[in-house]
């Protein structure tokens, strides 16, 4: 394994919980307007399975780069009317506060700790879709130590689009190598391997609730695999 100066974060599902959060914050938004086609979970889910369907737009070139939160708002309107409700007659106070619920998102239970171990040797950010005012709040909140925040519009693209990862490494004044993409994604993973980038995996088997299917075990040999994010630390060599 190179040497690695500096750590970088998948946070949707691998740093934080957003199933569980969405659907905290959603389930009282859909007993008040009465949108009964589907349970909290399953909004959180079908919100979330528009995440990647609008960043390919993007990515693709189709639209200009459109930060996460933009997205996040329109997906959210574009379910309401699937599920049969009208977001035009719901006040804008509340779709605007239920759409910065990805803002608030609580930490897994060793983020945290985990986290302050690795800043130890480590610098460590994350290396996320999310827009930087998304990421910052949520750290506000979560309590997440990061060194620096750098959002997908800092490098104008989203993953898994190579300037996603290689402009983060240059912002950082790193190469590639000197790099760690911490995930509990394989696909992230290989994404930052071709990169050149190092990398760990840390599986979340709860991400997608009890049903889960994929991202269990790790798809390649990659450099670390650690259970949960102390694991990660002891593994690194960082104090605990």
């Amino acid at each position: 394994m190179p040497p690695v100066q500096a750590l970088l974060f998948d946070v949707f599902g691998t740093v934080v919980d957003w199933r569980s959060g969405i659907a905290r914050e959603a389930a009282p938004f859909l007993a008040r307007h009465g949108i009964g086609a589907m349970d909290a979970h399953a909004f959180a889910d079908a919100w979330r399975a528009r995440y990647q369907p609008a960043m390919e737009a993007v990515r693709s070139g189709a639209r200009p780069f459109t930060r996460l939160d933009t997205l996040h708002r329109e997906n959210l309107e574009s379910l309401l009317r699937e599920a049969g409700a009208d977001p035009d007659a719901i006040p804008e106070t509340e779709l605007e506060a239920l759409n910065r619920a990805w803002h608030r998102l609580d930490p897994w239970p060793d983020s945290v700790a985990g986290l302050l171990r690795l800043k130890q040797r480590f610098i460590i950010a994350p290396l996320s879709n999310g827009n930087v005012a998304l990421l910052l709040n949520m750290a506000k909140r979560a309590g997440l130590p990061w060194d620096a925040i750098l959002g997908a519009e800092v490098a104008q693209a989203y993953k898994p689009r190579p300037e996603a990862y290689l402009r983060t490494a240059e912002i950082l004044g790193l190469p590639p190598g000197a790099c760690m993409l911490v995930a509990a994604h394989n696909d992230d993973l290989a994404a930052a391997r071709r990169c050149g980038l190092a990398t760990a995996f840390v599986p979340r088997p709860a991400e997608y609730g009890p049903g889960q299917t994929k991202d269990l075990t790790p798809a390649e040999a990659w450099d670390l695999v650690a259970p949960d994010f102390g694991a990660l630390a002891d593994a690194l060599g960082c104090p605990a």
